[in-house]
């Protein structure tokens, strides 16, 4: 069986290199009529200081969506991004494929040192098992 994307996926993605590691390991699946969505959560504090400001957080979503369209821009029908604003990562990321009507949430597990994988990981469990549309972790690439 070969895996093809010929519908519209949202691609989560943390930082400028998950960026670019994610859509270079999405594009040899996808078709001329795929549309990707890149989005980026800027996670909110829920009542205490933000980390940074939204002006900083969005820049550097700019960054991200920059590094990821340069794999998908020659593989993909459209390339679009938005940044989404929430205080729980992956009810944010699911809430954006419902209301953007998604054919699959995909994206690359993260790659780092035991206690990264620990707090990230627990994002990808719950859009593994709280997901009303598919949700696909792509093959590890660059190891």
């Amino acid at each position: 069986m070969t895996l093809s994307f010929d519908g519209t996926v949202l691609v989560p993605v943390a930082d400028p290199d998950d960026g670019e590691e994610t859509a270079a390991a999405l594009a040899p699946y996808l078709s001329p009529s795929s549309t990707v969505l890149v989005v980026n959560v800027i996670e909110k504090a829920g009542g205490a200081p933000d980390k940074a400001s939204v002006e900083q957080r969005e820049e550097y979503a700019r960054e991200i969506f920059e590094r990821a369209r340069g794999p998908l821009e020659d593989r993909a029908g459209s390339v679009e991004t938005a940044i989404l604003f929430g205080t729980d990562v992956a009810e944010t990321i699911l809430e954006a494929a419902i209301e953007r009507d998604v054919d699959a949430v995909v994206f690359e597990p993260r790659k780092g040192n035991r206690f990264v994988e620990l707090l990230t990981g627990d994002v990808a469990r719950r859009l593994v098992r709280e997901a009303s549309v598919p949700v696909v972790a792509l093959p590890r690439t660059g190891e």
